[in-house]
């Protein structure tokens, strides 16, 4: 259970509180969404983690830890203080790679919240303005 791959990185990011399912693809890098699906399932399972689904359309749905998922964190806390120890996956090392820092890391700044772009709608080519007085019945 805690052995599967990407268990301990989920329950990670789940610490922080309940998460949507791309939320945590965006912070599993380079999992694929086949694969989270599949992990997800599976801790539901085990009872690590908990589902809500809020309904709607799109889907709303979102994981939490449980209080058995909530086991796991102090493992993930004592691999951190490992890999930090032995210099493992320096954060400059991750931003030169990869282009980002991990959420867990302290150098993190999250995005700033962007104003949605506004949508120029295209003109209508002079063709098409040509086109618009046939009417097909």
């Amino acid at each position: 259970m805690i052995g599967d791959k990407w268990t301990l990185l989920i329950a990670r990011d789940l610490a922080a509180g309940p998460r949507r399912t791309m939320e945590l693809h965006t912070g599993l890098f380079p999992i694929s969404s086949r694969t989270l699906v599949a992990r997800l399932r599976d801790m539901v399972k085990d009872n690590l983690i908990e589902r809500t689904d809020f309904g709607g359309n799109p889907p709303h749905i979102e994981y939490a830890l449980t209080e058995r998922g909530r086991v796991l964190l102090p493992l993930v806390d004592a691999l951190r203080v490992v890999g930090q120890t032995l210099h493992c996956n320096q954060c400059e090392d991750r931003k030169r790679h990869l282009g980002f820092y991990c959420e867990a890391c302290p150098e993190h700044i999250p995005p700033a919240q962007e104003e949605p772009m506004s949508r120029e709608v295209p003109l209508p080519s002079a063709r098409r303005r040509r086109d618009d007085s046939i009417v097909l019945l």
